[in-house]
C-alpha cells in the first residue's frame, strides 16, 4: 500500500501539475500540518529578510548574447576538489523526519543518485551513519555545538569514520531567531508532550491523517540521533533555543574543531567582508554567504546583494558558496555570475521532501537542472565555467567591491 502511495505521489509531481519550486511548495502545504509546513516556510520576526532573499534575484537582470548556438551546456563544477555534475548542494535542513519518514536518508539517497552533495544537519532525526550509507555521492556534516564540546567531538569522529568529506560549521546561531509562525502554531507546546499544553494546537495534526499515519509509523517524535549526551544517549527532540544559547560557536572554537576534524572546513553564515576575511585567516577551505534563509536576524541584507563584496574581499584564495532565496535555475546562474562557485538550497528541496519524499527531492533537482540548461542556452553561454559579471546587471546601489559588475538602473 505504501509503495502504491509513493508511486501516486511521484506521478502527481510531473508535468503539468508541478512545473517549478512554487508548485512543490503548494504540494507540501497540502500534505503537511501547518506547524510542520510553517517550520519549512517561515522566517524570523516580520520575515523581511526571508522575502528580500528572493526579491534580490528579481533585482538582478540577465544580459544574453544572442545569435549564439549552444547545443550542449556543461553544468559541471568542482567544490573542495570534488567534481559535481551541477553547481548545486543540498543545504542542511533540521528535523527532516517531521517532513517525511526517514527524511534525511531520503534526501541523501536522491542527491547521491544525482551525484549531488547532501549536507546533514546536526539537528537531524536519522543517524549520520545511515545517511552516509544511503548516499552514493559526497556528504557533508553540518556542526552545531549542541550538547557541548565533548558531544561535538564525538559527532565529528563519527562523521569522519562514516565517510563525510567536509565539515560545515554554522556561525550565525548564538540564539535561535524569533520565528513567530512557530510560536503561533504551538511548536514548543506540541513538542512538550504535555497534554494540557498540546490541546489548543493538536487539531492541526489530525487534519492531515496521511501525514500523521506516516509520522507514527516512523516512530513518532524522534530524538536528535547525532547529539549523543554522555551517560544519557541521544538528545530528546525539544525546543532547541536554550541549547543553542549554551553552545555558541566563536572564532576561538575553530582551532579545536580543526584539530578534531582534520579535513575541509566550510564556514556557513558569512554576511560581511570582515567575517569572510576572518574565516579565511582561520584556515577555512570554503565559506557560505548565508543569513540562514532569513530565519535568524531579520532586517539583514539579502545574500545575493552581499555576495559581490565578499567575493571581492577574498579574491580567488577561498571558494565562496551562497544560499538563500534560490527558487529557479536562473537564480543559480545569477549567483555564479556574481562569483559563487556553487549554491546551497534548503527550502527548494525541503518543499519536495515534504510533498513526496525522495520523489519530491528528485523533482526539485530535475526542475533546477532543466532551468539551468535552458537559461544557459538563452544566455548564449555553453558552460557555467564561462559565466562572469558581464552576463548580469545589478542595481546601482549594491556594493560590489573591486570586481567589475555591469551596472543597471533596475
Amino acid at each position: 500500500m505504501f509503495r502504491f502511495a509513493q508511486h501516486d505521489r511521484a506521478r502527481s509531481l510531473q508535468r503539468p501539475r508541478v512545473l517549478n519550486i512554487e508548485d512543490l511548495r503548494r504540494a507540501a502545504k497540502r500534505r503537511l500540518p501547518r506547524v510542520v509546513f510553517d517550520y519549512i516556510d517561515g522566517g524570523a520576526e516580520g520575515e523581511w529578510t526571508l522575502r528580500a532573499n528572493c526579491r534580490a534575484f528579481e533585482a538582478v537582470t540577465l544580459r544574453p548574447r544572442c545569435a549564439v548556438a549552444t547545443p550542449v551546456c556543461d553544468l559541471r563544477t568542482t567544490v573542495l576538489g570534488i567534481s559535481l555534475p551541477m553547481p548545486l548542494i543540498l543545504a542542511p535542513v533540521g528535523s527532516c523526519r517531521l517532513m517525511y519518514p526517514r527524511g534525511e536518508e531520503a534526501a541523501a539517497r536522491t542527491a547521491g543518485s544525482a551525484g549531488i552533495t547532501c549536507t546533514l544537519s546536526t539537528l537531524s532525526g536519522c543517524r549520520l551513519e545511515d545517511v552516509a550509507a544511503a548516499s552514493e555521492g559526497p556528504v557533508w556534516y553540518q556542526l552545531y555545538l549542541v550538547g557541548g564540546r565533548d558531544c561535538a567531538i564525538a559527532a565529528i569522529e563519527r562523521a569522519r569514520q562514516a565517510g563525510f568529506s567536509a565539515l560545515v560549521v554554522t556561525i550565525d546561531t548564538p540564539v535561535a531567531g524569533f520565528r513567530e509562525r512557530d510560536l503561533r502554531n504551538g511548536a514548543k507546546e506540541l513538542l512538550s508532550g504535555k497534554l494540557p499544553a498540546m490541546l489548543p494546537f493538536v487539531n492541526q495534526l489530525f487534519t492531515k491523517p496521511r501525514w500523521l499515519a506516516a509520522f507514527l509509523a516512523d516512530g513518532g517524535l524522534m530524538k536528535f540521533e547525532n547529539v549523543v549526551i554522555p551517560g544519557k544517549g541521544p538528545m530528546p527532540y525539544a525546543d532547541v533555543t536554550a541549547a543553542l544559547e549554551q553552545s555558541v560557536v566563536t572564532w576561538s572554537d575553530l582551532p579545536w574543531i580543526r584539530q578534531a576534524w582534520n579535513g575541509p572546513i566550510v564556514i556557513k553564515g558569512i554576511h560581511a567582508r570582515e567575517d569572510a576575511r576572518r574565516a579565511m585567516d582561520e584556515g577555512a577551505d570554503a565559506l557560505v554567504v548565508s543569513n540562514h534563509g532569513g530565519r535568524q536576524l531579520d532586517g539583514v541584507a539579502p545574500t545575493l546583494q552581499i555576495l559581490p563584496e565578499v567575493v571581492a574581499a577574498v579574491g580567488d584564495r577561498i571558494e565562496v558558496l551562497l544560499d538563500g532565496g534560490i527558487r529557479r535555475g536562473s537564480d543559480i546562474i545569477k549567483a555564479l555570475c556574481l562569483g559563487a562557485r556553487a549554491v546551497m538550497v534548503g527550502r527548494a528541496y525541503a518543499y519536495g521532501l515534504g510533498a513526496a519524499g525522495g520523489a519530491g527531492v528528485a523533482r526539485a533537482i530535475e526542475i533546477l537542472r532543466a532551468d539551468l540548461i535552458r537559461t544557459l542556452k538563452l544566455l548564449g553561454c555553453a558552460s557555467v565555467a564561462e559565466l562572469d559579471p558581464s552576463y548580469v546587471n545589478v542595481p546601482a546601489d549594491w556594493p560590489v567591491g573591486e570586481r567589475r559588475v555591469t551596472r543597471g538602473t533596475n
